[in-house]
Formats: structure tokens, sequence, C-alpha cells
């Protein structure tokens, strides 16, 4: 299956540190604008998703310090439908974001970074019938 979210070595180390802190965590990613529009990280259950929500995947984050560490990523339906055709990777950059996602106090906050998806990737999914 292909994957739908990646994470950087950057924002994979961030998440890592997080869950110390917070411990499970979660991602949602709105449709709202300015930092609303950025990916919000908050504690796992923090933030209710339902039936408006689309589970995008999971990003594995763990290293041999902590095993396996798993965080899902979440996007409203309506945004979904824009970037449905996209392959998205979350990173991370210095300056302040959101004050409601966990990165901000940090002095760093995370980003999306996206590509549209291959021919390959594109058949794959619809297969899948995910598109």
């Amino acid at each position: 299956m292909v994957e739908r979210v990646a994470v950087t070595a950057a924002a994979a180390e961030l998440l890592r540190a997080l869950r110390a802190q917070h411990g499970e965590l979660m991602f949602h990613q709105s449709g709202g604008c300015c930092d609303g529009s950025s990916p919000m990280c908050y504690p796992a259950g923090d933030f209710l998703t339902g039936d408006v929500d689309e589970h995008l995947g999971d990003l594995q984050v763990g290293d041999e310090d902590t095993g396996p560490v798993t965080v899902p990523v979440w996007m409203t339906k309506a945004q979904y439908e824009y970037w449905k055709h996209t392959h998205l990777t979350i990173d991370v950059v210095p300056g302040r974001g959101a004050g409601f996602s966990l990165e901000a106090p940090e002095g760093v906050r995370f980003l999306i970074r996206s590509r549209l998806l291959t021919d390959a990737e594109h058949a794959d999914l619809t297969a899948a019938g995910v598109l």
C-alpha cells in the first residue's frame, strides 16, 4: 500500500521528544487559514476526530531507544478533497507556529511539504479504493 504521509528525520526526532513529555501523539491538518492550515500536534485524544475527518495514515517515528512509536495523521474530509492527489511530508522549521500545537514552546513549528502523487501511486491508491 502506498503511504500518503511521511515525516522528515528532524520532525521524527522532535516527535520522539514531545512524546516523552506528553505521551501518545496525533496530528490534525485542518483547512483553516494562517496557522490553522498547519499540521497541529496534540496529545492523542485531545483533538476529537469524527465523521468529518479522514485518517491519512500513521507516521512511524520510533528508534532503537523508544521502540515503535506511531503518530496518526488526520485531515478534515473537506480539506482532503483538495489534497487527495498529493503525498504529504511533515517537517519542522525554526519559528513560532500555532499556540495550540505541542511544538510551539520549542521555538519551532511543524509544516507540510507536499508533492503530487506519481501515476503509479495514484493507480495503487485508486485500486485500493482510497481515491
